[in-house]
């Protein structure tokens, strides 16, 4: 029996010819990531484990940007631990304030992602870098304190399903939208533990960008890992990115597969994930009561690069942000913030009223830089809008791309460009 692009991958790292869905393995890791909120647990579980130094100063990546800049004691207090423990194991990739950017922008940015690795990382975006092909997943801070320690992890082989690509998408649908649609479709537990590896014709029509922002919400559709092939796009950006050997993985002709989803690009119309699950999607079409939006979040692992704030920027000329209504734009990190301000972006973002932040996750989760307030509603290029995810547990989130965000930070209520 043929196997995965997912499974190749990790009968590699494990040292074995093959595996099956539903094996255990322990394989080898090229890189273990965490951030300033589940590094400094992973560092005191170290401690009970009695561990002391990592398996590899150079395939270890720390990096601050959940409540960086601090915002209180409390955050300051974890990045000085983590801070502290990458100076005294001369951690190479640890990113401070004014470097840093939000950590699953910034790997690929550096260059630390390729093809073929595994990667885990301490936060459950992680599945980020399946864009460029690589098997990486979302572990427990103790995964990875151990992970820190040894470079081996242990995995049960996920089964897959094939999300067959076709097509090519429409003016302001972007890769957010194909992966809200897909969310939509077979729900927050449709690939519970699955590897969800896209393939077809289409793909070749989806940007880096693109792919990032699909692969990094996999696991809000309950994926262990999303993967794309490795074509002359991710090849191109690997290669302006990194100086690391990377390695190509092909599914075999005769991989099994749970199911076969076919998705047409070209069919695709902006989707907007409502309160409290992004499963709970509606299409722009759909879309027919009308509600005052309090604020508008563009930026984030998911939707903070390049691509994203052009498209922002974009809908933004000649426009100005609704009175009354908060904008607040994220580039997801410095490089990204240089070339938006080189493109001009900045300076339009500010021109409509929008304030443009240091890079941060800030937002996303509540942390800082544009908490919710009491039955506030606001529309956000981020992953995830549970209950009180984003500050009070009467506000209300509503999950869209950066061309609808921007659209009804615009108008004050949803909107498309289009509506304009």
């Amino acid at each position: 029996m043929g196997m995965t692009m997912t499974q190749k991958i990790l009968a590699a790292h494990a040292n074995l010819e093959s595996v099956v869905a539903g094996q255990l393995i322990e394989a080898n890791l090229d890189m273990v990531l965490g951030n300033d909120i589940t590094s400094p647990v992973a560092i005191k579980e170290m401690e009970k484990m009695k561990l002391s130094g990592v398996f590899d100063k150079d395939k270890i990546a720390l990096v601050p940007d959940h409540f960086a800049p601090n915002k209180d004691i409390k955050s300051a207090q974890n990045s000085k631990c983590m801070r502290e423990f990458a100076y005294q194991n001369e951690i190479t990739n640890y990113f401070e304030v004014g470097e840093m950017g939000i950590e699953h922008a910034l790997l690929p940015e550096k260059g630390l992602t390729v093809a073929g690795d595994v990667i885990i990382g301490a936060d459950s975006h992680t599945c980020t870098y399946g864009a460029l092909g690589a098997f990486s997943t979302g572990v427990g801070s103790t995964d990875m304190a151990a992970g820190m320690a040894t470079g081996k992890a242990w995995f049960k082989v996920p089964s897959a399903i094939k999300f067959n690509i076709t097509g090519k998408l429409n003016p302001w649908v972007s890769g957010k939208d194909v992966i809200l649609h897909i969310i939509g479709k077979i729900g927050v537990d449709g690939a519970l533990y699955k590897s969800m590896e896209f393939m077809g014709d289409g793909i070749k029509n989806l940007t880096m960008d693109d792919r990032f922002t699909i692969a990094n919400m996999a696991i809000e559709a309950g994926a262990k890992n999303g993967i794309f092939p490795v074509d002359e796009v991710a090849i191109t950006y690997m290669q302006d990115h990194s100086t690391r050997s990377y390695v190509v993985y092909e599914a075999d002709a005769d991989a099994e597969y749970e199911r076969e989803i076919l998705i047409d690009l070209s069919t695709l119309r902006s989707t907007i994930a409502f309160p409290h699950l992004p499963e709970n999607t509606k299409t722009i079409d759909e879309i027919t009561e009308q509600f005052k939006i309090d604020q508008v979040v563009i930026g984030s692992c998911t939707n903070g690069r390049l691509d994203d704030l052009r498209i922002a920027a974009k809908v933004f000329e000649g426009h100005k942000v609704k009175k009354g209504l908060r904008c607040i734009v994220i580039p997801a990190t410095q490089q990204i913030y240089l070339d938006a301000m080189k493109e001009g972006y900045i300076k339009t973002f500010i021109e409509a009223g929008a304030i443009v932040s240091t890079p941060t996750c800030g937002p996303c989760l509540g942390g800082h830089m544009g908490v919710l307030a009491e039955e506030e509603k606001c529309v956000s290029t981020t992953n995830r809008n549970f209950v009180g995810r984003m500050g009070h547990v009467t506000s209300e989130i509503y999950l869209a791309s950066p061309a609808i965000a921007a659209a009804s930070a615009i108008t004050g209520t949803i909107s498309s460009p289009e509506q304009l």
